[in-house]
């Protein structure tokens, strides 16, 4: 967990896609990120406006991680090799 959280800290600024659990699909600028991966978004659009119009008028926008299905990144934003090596220190405990 501690490692999705530093990940996104580094993602802060640039444009998200937010998938819930709900199928609701929010894209927007990340604004900020917390140790329980709940995510705060400004700008935001929402994706099949026909199906969820009571959200067109909403601008930012603060997302509870538990309700968060997948979280779709910008290409090219996150650096692999620093994930691969971060990842197996992490598994190695340290």
């Amino acid at each position: 967990m501690v490692l999705f959280f530093s990940l996104f800290k580094t993602l802060v600024g640039k444009e998200v896609t937010v998938e819930l659990k709900n199928d609701l699909c929010i894209s927007g600028q990340l604004h900020s990120v917390d140790q329980y991966l709940n995510i705060k978004l400004a700008n935001i659009r929402v994706h099949n406006e026909q199906k969820y119009p009571h959200m067109i008028s909403v601008r930012n926008c603060f997302i509870r991680g538990s309700v968060v299905r997948y979280v779709h990144l910008p290409p090219g934003a996150v650096d692999v090799e620093i994930l691969h090596d971060a990842t197996r220190r992490e598994a190695r405990g340290g």
